[in-house]
């Protein structure tokens, strides 16, 4: 089946439908999602929304629109049939600017080689150390003892909001996630250099539309100019074989430069817009739900259960690109060789509904913002850790029955991963 998809999937009433809560009225969690998602995709995110009626149609210009978990499962599974590498696959815009050896745009024996090879740098140790090298590092000891002489991000987001002050928390969470660029290329995060980090991914990042295939010849050379300007402090590290750098531990895992430095772009760049994404966007549907208490609570499998409800409903994945290999079926419609799948992730796990931390999950559901078989994010360990760093930042700061409220915010155009632009956060009672 073919469909031709209105540029906006509205209702007549104009109000997104999984914006409507019960009786009618609009859920505001709802309401800021969708303006955050239409800020960064304001063609493709209602093109892929419109489709979520159906688990498989196919899209004039887009390709194969898959909005079923499950289904969505098994083209990540079917290495057989479907690729990271080809015809408007992830290959296509990642080759160009990083090499052809990043695991984004690799399949096989040599991804799984490559995979094995960077294990060790997401180990729980490495991810510990890298997230405290970014201003994570005993945000609760600082507090309890003063915070007076504590540096680093959210020691200062802990202190500031404890002493009554208005922060940002979508400018905190960019500069904890600059820090950790820092970190992963081998500088020390002053802030002159996690700005200019943080800078120099997003001009990457912000070249990248869900619509089109690929970045044309001009974006891909301007890109590729500020990647060498990113990673060259990386390939020093790599070169001096310095083991307390991520490059010299690469190197020491006996990864090539090439591959090393394949490697830390690919990190860089699709890492650190999903933390700048996922945890104010979080924060606010929390706020929104009634939820900030119980996700600042001191109670791990809490937290949890919410951080994976706010995955599930804010995807930091939108969508996922696979190339057909060869002649295969999805959900019952053929597809041939060189086809494009998009597997609109933001609507497989958004099927279930609002947020509600309290429902059980579909099991096809369960991460799949992560992906599925060999492909699941390598990182993921890493973002955790990270989204756990600034929550207890938050956490600590939460006392006498007062929690973070959330004030103005603004979301974010020009990005690849829908986000706020800024979000306001002060201490105010419980409602």
């Amino acid at each position: 089946m073919t469909a031709a998809l209105p540029v906006d999937g509205r209702p007549v009433d104009g109000r997104p439908a999984d914006a409507v809560g019960r009786g009618g009225s609009a859920a505001p969690e709802a309401l800021w999602e969708e303006r955050v998602q239409r800020a960064a995709h304001p063609l493709a995110y209602p093109a892929l929304r419109s489709a979520r009626g159906r688990p498989v149609v196919r899209v004039p210009r887009i390709g194969v629109v898959v909005s079923d978990a499950a289904i969505a499962r098994e083209v990540l599974l079917d290495l057989d049939h479907f690729s990271k590498v080809g015809p408007g696959a992830p290959s296509d815009l990642w080759t160009p600017v990083l090499g052809p050896s990043v695991l984004l745009n690799m399949e096989g024996a040599e991804h799984a080689a490559l995979r094995r090879a960077l294990g060790p740098l997401f180990s729980p140790r490495a991810v510990r150390e890298l997230v405290s090298g970014g201003g994570g590092a005993d945000v609760a000891d600082d507090v309890a003892d003063g915070g007076a002489d504590g540096g680093g991000v959210l020691p200062d987001l802990t202190r500031r909001l404890a002493a009554g002050e208005r922060v940002d928390l979508a400018a905190a969470v960019t500069a904890q996630a600059g820090a950790v660029i820092c970190g992963m290329v081998g500088l020390p995060p002053t802030d002159d250099a996690v700005r200019s980090a943080m800078s120099a991914a997003q001009t990457i990042t912000g070249m990248v539309r869900l619509h089109r295939h690929g970045l044309t010849r001009s974006q891909v050379v301007r890109a590729r100019e500020v990647l060498e300007r990113l990673t060259a402090p990386a390939r020093a590290a790599y070169r001096a074989g310095d083991p307390a750098t991520v490059p010299g531990r690469m190197r020491d895992l006996g990864l090539s430069e090439r591959e090393a430095m394949g490697a830390v772009g690919a990190f860089v760049l699709t890492g650190t817009e999903t933390i700048q994404s996922l945890v104010p966007r979080l924060v606010a549907i929390a706020h929104d739900t009634g939820w900030t208490a119980r996700l600042l609570a001191d109670d791990a499998a809490l937290r949890r259960r919410a951080v994976e409800e706010g995955l599930r409903v804010t995807v930091p994945t939108p969508a996922m690109l696979r190339s057909v290999r060869a002649a295969a079926s999805v959900g019952g419609l053929p597809v041939a060789a060189g086809e494009r799948v998009v597997i609109a992730t933001v609507n497989c796990c958004r099927a279930a509904g609002g947020f509600d931390p309290d429902r059980p999950v579909d099991p096809a559901v369960r991460h799949l913002w992560f992906g599925a078989g060999p492909h699941f994010c390598l990182g993921m360990p890493l973002a955790m850790a990270q989204v756990d760093a600034v929550l207890d930042a938050l956490a600590a700061a939460t006392t006498d029955g007062r929690v973070p409220v959330v004030g103005r915010r603004r979301a974010a155009r020009g990005v690849l991963v829908p986000a706020y632009r800024s979000l306001e956060l002060s201490l105010g009672e419980i409602a």
